[in-house]
């Protein structure tokens, strides 16, 4: 007979994950998901397995917000090794040119204004780019030649933090939504006569979320395992979480947590909606939206036209919608 699927739990919020080294945003998720066994999760914005830092996990309704999420600022803190370009722009890649110019200070600073603004941004040949329908890594590492067209990107600040030593150099840059900074590691490099590639990246802020806002996974074991121990001692015996058997299999799953314990570390769904204005509605109008049903909107308060908002009922979120002719049509409903 066949095993019944596990249930899930029903699980709404935004975790911001300290995502570590050596990872992919997906393996990180994953991690995640392990805790809290959640019935939809996905994440806001990719992160290299080469770089740490801020990775925001949405859970259940919160999934909803994600693109709220992915369009906003973020804000990067990376190194630089000069001298040599790889075919990746960074660590991970084979070296293809080296100079023996090392920039200093003020040279470097004389050319981040080229770099700041509306620019154009060439991304590199291993990345997830689409060509012909293919990703451009996966063409890249199969040996074919791959030639990406410049795009606009927007750099809204980008600054010297400190040279540790002559051949690094840290920045910190606050850019727009499809910026490689391995490109732009990239691209100062040839501008100062010299190359560079990314030899450390750091995201400290993606939209509404930044470093306060973060927890890491040895943190979140921290929590389970003292929920866990409070269960053990309720029921006056120990919950048995078994260590990976020497024989190679994979570990098995710990006993199954209440998503409330990690309720200290999760954000609401509307965090992520923090740029747009909140519209407070009554229970009736509320009914109507989680309909799919618009709300006519009176009085002088009411948002202007062509506005985009977030209805709240009694402080939870009723639905995502845009006002249009004193109507405020639904565009996304939640169920919270």
């Amino acid at each position: 007979m066949a095993r019944g699927k596990k249930k899930r739990n029903k699980v709404d919020g935004w975790l911001i994950l300290d995502k570590p080294v050596g990872l992919s945003s997906t393996q990180a998720l994953g991690r995640v998901k392990w805790f809290l066994n959640p019935q939809k999760a996905g994440h806001a914005g990719t992160l290299d397995p080469l770089a740490s830092g801020l990775l925001p996990l949405a859970f259940g309704e919160a999934t909803k917000t994600v693109p709220y999420v992915m369009d906003g600022r973020k804000v990067y803190r990376f190194t630089v090794r000069w001298g040599v370009e790889t075919d990746t722009d960074d660590t991970e890649g084979a070296v293809i040119a080296t100079s023996d110019v090392l920039p200093d200070a003020d040279d470097i600073r004389a050319v981040l204004p080229e770099f700041t603004g509306e620019i154009l941004q060439t991304p590199p040949k291993f990345s997830a780019i689409k060509v012909d329908g293919a990703r451009a890594y996966d063409l890249a590492r199969a040996g074919e030649e791959v030639e990406l067209e410049a795009r606009p990107i927007e750099i809204h600040r980008l600054d010297l933090v400190e040279m540790p030593d002559a051949e690094t150099t840290v920045f910190e840059a606050e850019c727009g939504k499809g910026t490689y900074v391995r490109a732009l590691a990239r691209d100062i490099g040839r501008r100062l006569g010299t190359h560079g590639h990314v030899c450390a990246l750091r995201r400290v802020l993606v939209g509404p979320f930044d470093e306060e806002d973060m927890v890491t996974l040895d943190e979140l074991e921290e929590i389970a395992a003292e929920a866990r121990e409070e269960l053990a001692a309720e029921a006056g015996d120990a919950i048995e979480v078994a260590d990976e058997e020497a024989d190679g299999e994979a570990p098995k799953r710990p006993a199954p947590l209440d998503p409330d314990v990690f309720e200290e570390v999760m954000l609401p769904v509307e965090t992520a909606l923090a740029d747009l204005p909140e519209l407070a509605v009554d229970t009736n109008a509320a009914a109507r939206l989680r309909r799919g049903q618009g709300v006519i909107l009176r009085g002088r308060d009411a948002p202007v036209a062509g506005c985009e908002v977030f209805a709240t009922c009694r402080g939870q979120l009723v639905a995502l919608g845009q006002v249009e002719r004193g109507e405020l049509r639904p565009i996304r409903v939640f169920n919270l």
